[in-house]
């Protein structure tokens, strides 16, 4: 089907996007002119948006809303803050923020979801495939990767393993997870909200926590391992020959 635009509509269409750009312009121009470091135009800031002389904002950030970014801050590539505070020396990598406040020196992403109402201390890193939501974060935690934290209070210099997650919902409440200061919650833990950790304590990796874990102690929640001897061995016959053969081609 062919394009039906007029021509005067694909101009006025054409001078609307030359006044945005122009306007967007003028804001990169002002920040830069103030002190902040801004080398590429794909940079988009909004109006009420306040940063610090000496941040660096890199290429395909958009800031939002009423967002403050604090001074040494590193802000991009490719992200996205909306209505959030950002404290100063931050870094926030490819990675989207809403209706947060990053606190000092934290780390943030790669590919890193900050939901409202986040909250974190000094020196706090979320990294890469972190989701967080309506959830407060003391000092010096660590959530390096694959792991939803929502609905919770965590204490201070904690350590998240890989895939724990805050199951914070019932289908029809939301409750929160308290965890204590110098905790670590090992890899694919449930923590089945409404729940505490003590300080101190720990979390097997694999378990599904539905109770209280007192100050100091171990957690855990799963069933003891039992191996089947040969149970495998006819289910891979045929998968054993089959790459067997598929090697033998190859290597004619």
């Amino acid at each position: 089907m062919e394009n039906s635009v007029s021509s005067a509509a694909l101009n006025a269409a054409r001078e609307q996007l030359d006044a945005a750009e122009a306007a967007r312009e003028v804001i990169l121009l002002q920040h830069i002119a103030n002190g902040v470091i801004i080398d590429s135009r794909t940079v988009q800031i909004a109006p009420d948006v306040v940063i610090a002389p000496g941040a660096v904002i890199l290429a395909g950030t958009i800031l939002r809303g009423r967002t403050v970014i604090g001074a040494g801050c590193i802000i991009g590539p490719n992200t996205l803050i909306e209505d959030s505070i950002v404290d100063e020396g931050s870094t926030v990598n490819a990675s989207q923020v809403y209706s947060s406040h990053i606190g000092p020196h934290n780390n943030i992403g790669p590919f890193t979801h900050v939901r409202v109402n986040t909250v974190t201390d000094y020196g706090v890193h979320l990294g890469a495939y972190v989701e967080t939501k309506n959830s407060n974060f003391a000092r010096g935690n660590t959530v390096s990767h694959l792991t939803y934290i929502g609905d919770s209070d965590v204490g201070k210099y904690c350590n998240f393993g890989c895939g724990t997650v805050t199951c914070n919902y019932d289908g029809k409440d939301k409750f929160r997870t308290q965890i204590g200061d110098y905790c670590f919650i090992g890899c694919n833990t449930n923590l089945v909200a409404p729940v505490k950790v003590g300080n101190g304590a720990y979390t097997a990796a694999g378990s599904t926590i539905t109770k209280d874990v007192p100050a100091q102690a171990l957690g855990i929640a799963r069933e003891r391992q039992t191996n089947l001897e040969g149970w495998a061995e006819p289910k891979m016959e045929a998968y054993i020959a089959k790459k067997k053969k598929l090697e033998d081609e190859q290597s004619k």
